[in-house]
């Protein structure tokens, strides 16, 4: 990493939107995506539900989604409700199920989501991602 909060060489930092909701994991996916601006975003994907298309999560489709985002240069994981929070903090647990330089962003989950993908996209590193997540409880709407 650059001191100016940038990587230096690699990949972006991926990031996944973990929600019960397979619909609303895709399409705060797809928001964020459409307010990084033009040109390439960050590798930002969707792990919302069950397997089976149902609501919850699974540590099979975060783990699976983790790893296509990963590009050396970390993954910054967003949760939408508590579950998905112990779901993320037992792979991280077990520590070979996610890619090394996997963490779990306290952040909301909409906000959170379009200020990493922004931040991801304009080249921050994995410290820089997480800063803006967490930022995105200060958002004041009045």
């Amino acid at each position: 990493m650059s001191g100016d909060g940038r990587t230096a060489v690699g990949g972006q930092v991926g990031i996944v939107l973990v929600s019960h909701s397979a619909k609303v994991a895709a399409s705060v996916a797809e928001l964020a995506r459409g307010l990084a601006g033009g040109g390439a975003t960050a590798p930002v994907t969707p792990a919302g539900g069950t397997p089976d298309g149902g609501l919850g999560t699974s540590s099979e489709l975060i783990a699976r989604a983790a790893h296509a985002v990963d590009g050396g240069a970390g993954v910054a994981v967003l949760v939408d409700l508590g579950s998905a929070v112990l779901t993320v903090k037992s792979l991280l647990a077990e520590g070979d199920e996610l890619p090394g330089g996997t963490r779990l962003v306290d952040a909301p989950f909409v906000e959170g989501a379009v200020a990493a993908v922004v931040t991801a996209s304009a080249g921050g590193d994995l410290d820089a991602v997480v800063a803006a997540a967490e930022e995105a409880y200060g958002y004041r709407k009045i």
